[in-house]
């Protein structure tokens, strides 16, 4: 399981607080590519956990670091809106 960096928990309250078709007009294929490749990988094991029933551990990282259950569930919305499959 990854940790939680910064730049991590910033971009992910970013997603959480954003007009997803604003973030698409400033969005280069560096950031896509980090959105898919990190920050999707983070916010996909944390959408198992809340759908399947699996361990709360993204869940509680989330919680230690100010991410709350509607900030994340906001990022994930986001995200896929972008085009990041999330499933």
């Amino acid at each position: 399981m990854k940790d939680l960096c910064l730049e991590d928990i910033e971009f992910i309250k970013i997603l959480a607080n954003s007009d997803s078709t604003l973030l698409e007009k400033g969005m280069n294929f560096a950031i896509k590519d980090r959105l898919n490749s990190h920050i999707g990988v983070i916010l996909r094991e944390y959408y198992k956990e809340n759908t399947m029933g699996e361990s709360k551990q993204w869940t509680l990282k989330f919680q230690q670091v100010g991410i709350s259950d509607d900030d994340g569930k906001a990022a994930i919305a986001c995200v896929r809106r972008l085009g990041i499959d999330i499933s």
